[in-house]
Order: C-alpha cells, then sequence, then structure tokens
C-alpha cells in the first residue's frame, strides 16, 4: 500500500492498517487513490509504493516512480540533408572565398577548389546551407536509425524487381529464339540430345529459389531417439547398414573401448591385423591426418612461440596465431631454398647434369683383355682406372706413399716410414728401425719402473735424541733413574700450574741427564697434538 509519510501508530492503528491491506488485496475493500484519482494496486511492495521522505507527499501516489522531473526542449528530428536556404547573385563580405557561401569558410569548404574563387569572379556562387541545431536526449544520441528516410528503401526493391524482370525477360527471350530455330529446322547437327532444351524449359530463376532448396544448403539430418526424446542436430559417424559395426569388429572385453553415446572407438580394435586388409583403423587416426595434423602443429607452434617471448595464444589471437604460422612457413622455405641454392652453387647438381652412358655406369665395353696365371696381361691393353676431380698420388717430403695409408694404434700415418705426424719428412727404413728400438728402450724402461716400485728398498730406522740429535748406539737409559725424572717433571709442571706450592728455599740443579731429558721429552705437549686437551 502507498503511503504518504511514516508517522507513528499505535498498536490498534496498525492493526487496523494490516486488516484494510488484507481486505484491499483479497478485493473486500476498495483500492486506495492517488492525487489524480488513479487507484492504486494494493500487490505493489511497500518499498515501492512509499514515496521518499524529500518529497513530502500529503497524499499517497505514485508519481514518484514516474518520470516526474520536467523534460529539456528534447527533440527527435533530424538535420534535413542538402537543404538550402538563400541563393547569392554576387560574392557578400565574409563569405567563403571558393565557393561564395555565407555559411562556412574556405577551410571548410567541401566543393571542388577553383582556379580562381568566387571572391574574385562572382560566378557561380553557391547557396548557403540550411543549418540546424538539435538537443538530443540519452536514447537520441544512441539512436542507429535517426534521421533514416524509409522511403529510401523502395529504391532499393525498385532496382532488385527491375533485375528480375530484365532476368525473366531474357530468359523468355532465349527459349523463342531456340523454338524458332528448331521449327525452321536451322539446327541440323546430328547427336544434338533434348537434354539441352529440357535443361532450358526447366531452367528456374536462382534468385527465386529458397535459399534453403539451392545446392542443398543448411540440410539438417535429426535423429530422434535421444536421451530426452528430442531432436538432435547433425548425425556424425553414419555408416552404411551392411557394413559391420565398429563393436562387432572384435569381441574380445579388453579389445579397444566402444563409446555407444558418440558412437567412436579410439583405438585400434585389432591391431594384430594386416595393415592391408582392415578397413577400420580406430578414430585416432582422424587426430594425426588431414586438418587436424595441421591445427596440433599450429598449437605446438604457438606454444614454442610463447615460450621464446612472442605475445601469442592460440584461444586469444586464433587468427593472429595462424598468420604468424603461415608467415614462419613461407621464411622457413624460404631459407630452406637459399640454402640448397647456395650448397648446388658451391659444389653442383650432379644429377642435372648429363646421364653417363651405360657402359661406363655398369663398367661395361667390347675390350677383350687376357691374364696369364700370374696376373700379367698377354693381350689387350689394361683398363685405365678412372680418377675423381681431387688431386691423388701427390707424394711431399720424400714419401713415397700418401697420407693415410698406415693404420696403428688409432693413428693414421704413412706407409712407407710408418710416421704418424702429417707433412713430416720421410726417414724412410732406417726411421722404422729406429722407431722400433725407441719403442722397446722405453718398454724396457716402463718394466723396470714397475719392478722397483713392487719391491720398495728397506729403510733402516734411526733413534733420534730427545735434543735432536742421533742417538748413540751406545746409549743405555736407567730405568730406575728414569721413573726418577718423570716424578720430577710431574712435580715441576704442578709447581708451574699452582705457584702456591713451590717452596721458598729451592735447590736448583744444572745437570741434564739423558734419563731427565727422556722425561721431559715423553711429557712434553705438542700444539699439533689432536689429544692434548685431554691430557691433564
Amino acid at each position: 500500500m502507498a503511503t504518504a509519510s511514516v508517522s507513528f501508530k499505535s498498536r490498534e492503528d496498525h492493526r487496523k492498517q494490516l486488516e484494510l491491506e488484507e481486505a484491499r488485496k483479497a478485493g473486500l475493500a476498495p483500492a486506495e487513490v492517488d492525487e489524480d484519482g488513479k487507484e492504486i494496486n494494493p500487490h505493489i511492495p511497500q518499498y515501492m509504493s512509499s514515496a521518499p521522505w524529500y518529497l513530502n507527499a500529503e497524499r499517497p501516489s505514485l508519481k514518484h516512480q514516474r518520470k516526474w522531473k520536467s523534460d529539456p526542449n528534447y527533440t527527435k528530428s533530424w538535420y534535413d540533408r542538402g537543404a538550402k536556404i538563400f541563393h547569392a547573385d554576387k560574392y557578400r563580405k565574409g563569405a567563403c572565398e571558393n565557393c561564395g557561401a555565407m555559411t562556412h569558410d574556405k577551410r571548410s569548404c567541401v566543393e571542388r577548389p577553383r582556379k580562381l574563387g568566387a571572391k574574385w569572379t562572382s560566378k557561380s556562387i553557391a547557396p548557403d546551407e540550411k543549418i540546424e541545431t538539435f538537443e538530443l536526449d540519452y536514447d537520441g544520441k544512441r539512436d542507429r536509425w535517426n534521421g533514416y528516410d524509409a522511403a529510401s528503401y523502395k529504391l532499393v526493391v525498385q532496382r532488385y524487381e527491375a533485375r528480375d524482370e530484365a532476368r525473366s525477360k531474357y530468359l523468355k527471350e532465349q527459349q523463342l529464339k531456340k523454338l524458332e530455330e528448331k521449327n525452321n529446322g536451322e539446327n541440323t547437327e546430328v547427336g544434338v540430345s533434348d537434354d539441352e532444351d529440357i535443361d532450358d524449359d526447366l531452367k528456374i530463376d536462382e534468385a527465386k529459389v529458397d535459399e534453403s532448396k539451392q545446392m542443398d544448403f543448411a540440410k539438417v539430418e535429426k535423429r530422434v531417439r535421444t536421451t530426452g526424446g528430442g531432436s538432435t542436430g547433425t548425425v556424425r559417424n553414419l555408416r552404411i547398414r551392411e557394413d559391420t559395426a565398429k563393436y562387432l569388429l572384435n569381441l574380445d572385453v579388453n579389445s579397444a573401448h566402444y563409446d555407444p553415446k558418440t558412437r567412436s572407438m579410439r583405438e585400434d580394435p585389432l591391431p594384430d591385423l594386416d595393415p592391408n586388409e582392415k578397413f577400420y583403423v580406430g578414430d585416432n587416426m582422424n587426430r594425426v591426418s588431414g586438418q587436424a595434423l595441421e591445427f596440433k602443429q599450429l598449437n605446438i607452434h604457438a606454444w614454442e612461440a610463447f615460450d621464446k617471448g612472442h605475445d601469442v595464444h592460440m584461444q586469444a589471437a586464433p587468427s593472429q596465431a595462424e598468420l604468424l604460422y603461415k608467415n614462419f612457413k613461407i621464411n622457413k622455405e624460404k631459407l630452406k631454398s637459399q640454402t640448397k641454392e647456395s650448397i648446388l652453387e658451391k659444389y653442383g647438381n650432379a644429377a642435372a647434369e648429363e646421364v653417363l652412358p651405360r657402359e661406363l655406369l655398369l663398367g661395361q665395353s667390347e675390350k677383350v683383355v687376357e691374364y696369364d696365371r700370374a696376373g700379367r696381361i698377354i693381350k689387350g691393353q689394361e683398363s685405365s682406372i678412372p680418377k675423381s676431380k681431387y688431386e691423388e698420388d701427390v707424394f711431399i717430403n720424400n714419401h713415397t706413399s700418401v697420407w693415410g695409408s698406415w693404420w696403428k694404434d688409432h693413428q693414421w700415418g704413412y706407409k712407407c716410414c710408418q710416421q704418424t705426424v702429417r707433412n713430416s719428412y720421410c726417414t724412410g727404413a732406417a726411421g722404422i728401425e729406429a722407431a722400433e728400438a725407441a719403442a722397446d728402450l722405453m718398454k724396457a724402461n716402463i718394466a723396470r719402473k714397475e719392478a722397483a716400485e713392487e719391491a720398495p728398498a728397506p729403510t733402516e730406522e734411526k733413534r733420534l735424541a730427545t735434543w735432536g740429535a742421533e742417538v748413540c748406539d751406545d746409549l743405555v737409559l736407567d730405568e730406575k733413574k728414569l721413573a726418577e725424572a718423570l716424578q720430577k717433571e710431574d712435580l715441576r709442571k704442578r709447581e708451574e700450574r699452582d705457584e702456591r706450592k713451590r717452596k721458598y728455599n729451592v735447590n736448583w740443579n744444572d745437570e741434564v741427564t739423558p734419563e731427565d731429558m727422556e722425561a721431559y721429552r715423553m711429557k712434553r705437549i705438542h700444539d699439533d697434538d689432536p689429544m692434548k686437551d685431554f691430557l691433564h
């Protein structure tokens, strides 16, 4: 219900208001009337029927839902194309210097630039254009057909009707002309059948034929037996009823899977059968043949181009990707042809040259040559060995054989001197003997060295005294004095750690015995000893 303003109501008034609304919705009470005397639909929600507080509505109304603001001077008219308002006889000051119209200047003139403008000749003054200014509303600015004259479409209809009439008239004239030639007996050629006449009689104007009947275009074969009971689009994978179905080619349960919904079998049902005897190899064959293979290569090229930094995406810009792939193939073929031409220009083309005679190719001739048991020629002439275009049997540096005639220990060399250094001077048999002697000597040295390493010479261990000199052979340490010297050394080290145990009256003996030196050596701490921190 439309309410004018929100005011405080008691509980009883609110209950009565709800009962009245229910009665109006049920049709038991008359509907509420607005300011204009029109009834308000009681089923309109309150958020639509209640007016905003700032309108200060005194009575219930739906005026706030309508376009209550006053419209400006909007118009739906359009420019009067080609309209003229005044045609002057002579040039006027401030007019266009080219055509003489007052409604534009020389820079805005759309007429052909004259050699001498109307300002100087005062001839052929153009009339003034009709200039109009419209204030269009939101829809008027975006109206595509604003200003369109529907009467102008009659010209299009008339042009097509005239073309159809001329075509039908021409066909009738051709038929009458053929009938006259047939009646007069002018057409005496033998073998001409009546099919041409029948075709001419049955010729129908293509413009009048329905588009759905031309060339069987837009032909849709429908399949009615579907899950939903309706019809689908064009049927795929149709087969002749005499052919064997895909799922009957191999009845093994573990063979290729057949999908009855799409009638597809991707794998080969008979992989072990001879390919020449199979007429169906699976639907996967379609993916590697025809346009499917080209599309796959296009996708791969787009991925590789994207990885290399090109802004190419097959799904976002398919035309750009296809054009890039086409340019890539053209450039690839061009580069391949350039490489081929450069190779042919450098090395020549033996296939394009003259074909050698059969006798030279197979090595057959009419010459007769006889040999003895030793292989010497008795009768005839020895056949010459053909040579290539490269230099052969060129001996350098006094060699009698070419490089590569000797092979030993994975190295090439000269057979005459058995040298493996290229461009070296030939030493002959003496060089071979020297090389063999050097090799034997090297083997003997290696064997001697290996024998020396296997049996190392025994080294004599020398006893060193504590003060650095070698121990004399006749030096003998007293075990009892050594034990006493060790005790003295321990006492001395304890006094060094704790000076409180040192006595005031100390008798110092400067005599050092070998036992004292041995005790000092045994108790001394080495800096590089890894266990020095655990001695005390």
